[in-house]
């Protein structure tokens, strides 16, 4: 895979969102907010990979209502004062919890290259969008770290097939080389959330213009998918797929993930061809 690849698929993540029509609605004015903070985390990555004062270390980003969460080790104060100040200068970022240590041995070893933390950063982001658009997903507390091309995920699941629902969208992730899927099960309020989760999305309206981009974009993000032979439409979240794949496989593929985007009602792929 060309090495800026993840970059360009970052940087059409960022473009689609802010491109992304003004919701009139709940529903998608709070997953605006979430994809939000997953463009922020990403820029704070990269905004440290660029630093030469700060890429050397192994440091850990968590965003949520335009707050930011600092982790890791650096060598001085000046250095931790340096991080917080560059998560600040990120557009959205109104506050910073620097939990950032200071230690002698901040540095582990040999430290990834520039164009290696670009592409984790942007690969979390990829990962993170993907779980937020999914409408089986998207109601997790999952945490994404990407290291080296490696995927990990931590925090809850209501249930086995939820944790393995992720495990699956982060591997069929163009890029993503392995997933170690630390998600834990929530089972003592597993039923009370799937009954809150199928009340939400009685209650969505999610617009047919954001439904065909994140399927589009989901499509981009397959390994498995040739995204540029498949042309994407929807009316009343009914999702119409046409063009051509190379294999049955491939077709079903196009359509469950069609079907899981958030919103979508339904889709007809009679249109999608495989080709001989």
């Amino acid at each position: 895979m060309p090495p800026f690849k993840p970059l360009l698929l970052a940087a059409g993540t960022a473009l689609m969102i802010g491109l992304m029509p003004v919701a009139s609605h709940a529903a998608e004015g709070q997953l605006s907010a979430q994809l939000d903070a997953a463009r922020q985390e990403g820029s704070i990555w990269t905004a440290f990979a660029l630093n030469r004062h700060l890429n050397p270390f192994k440091l850990d980003i968590d965003v949520e209502d335009g707050a930011a969460t600092l982790n890791g080790k650096v060598e001085n104060d000046v250095q931790k004062e340096l991080a917080e100040q560059v998560a600040l200068s990120i557009d959205g970022i109104e506050s910073v919890d620097n939990r950032i240590e200071v230690s002698s041995d901040a540095v582990e070893g040999d430290a990834p290259s520039m164009v290696q933390r670009l592409e984790d950063a942007s690969l979390a982001a990829t990962v993170k969008s993907k779980l937020l658009w999914n409408s089986n997903t998207r109601g997790l507390n999952i945490q994404v770290k990407s290291e080296t091309g490696n995927i990990t995920l931590s925090g809850h699941a209501q249930t086995p097939a939820a944790k393995e629902l992720a495990g699956q969208l982060a591997a069929n992730t163009d890029g993503v080389r392995e997933v170690f899927n630390h998600l834990s099960i929530s089972t003592a309020d597993s039923s009370s959330s799937e009954v809150q989760t199928t009340l939400d999305e009685a209650r969505e309206d999610i617009s047919d213009s954001w439904i065909t981009s994140k399927v589009k974009a989901s499509f981009l993000y397959s390994r498995n998918l040739d995204a540029m032979n498949i042309a994407v439409n929807t009316d009343d979240g009914l999702v119409s797929l046409r063009g051509s794949v190379l294999s049955s496989a491939e077709k079903r593929l196009a359509v469950e993930i069609a079907r899981n985007i958030r919103g979508v009602r339904g889709v007809d792929a009679d249109a999608l061809r495989i080709s001989s």
